[in-house]
């Protein structure tokens, strides 16, 4: 009896991690909420922001972004129209999770570093 309650707790933990990552996961979803939050608001200026990732890629994650409600596309009818991204309230609640994962791989690295450089010792 005892295992089926740990098989159900288990459960109860990876389906909602597995959820989340299924909204966050990837190389380029973090980065553009980052960018974003800190002060990115074009297009050009996010791309720019982070090395390596093409138009294409960053148009796909910002419609998929926005279909999550985590960024916002505002167009301001201008001459030019202007559009610009911005994070709803509700990307807010990555906030903790994203320093935790800083702090989680600056700690990491260190660990790691440390232990190679203790090896080499």
């Amino acid at each position: 009896m005892a295992k089926s309650k740990n098989h159900c707790s288990c459960l109860d933990t990876v389906k909602p991690v597995r959820d989340a990552l299924d909204v966050i996961n990837g190389k380029w979803k973090l980065p553009i909420i980052i960018s974003v939050g800190v002060g990115n608001e074009r297009f050009t200026d996010i791309q720019e922001s982070i090395a390596g990732l093409t138009p294409k890629v960053l148009a796909k994650e910002l419609r998929n972004l926005e279909q999550h409600q985590l960024i916002k596309r505002i167009v301001i009818d201008d001459y030019p129209v202007k559009i610009c991204y911005k994070l709803e309230p509700y990307a807010d609640t990555l906030t903790p999770i994203i320093y935790a994962l800083k702090d989680w791989g600056t700690n990491h690295k260190n660990k790691i570093f440390t232990k190679s450089v203790d090896l080499n010792t």
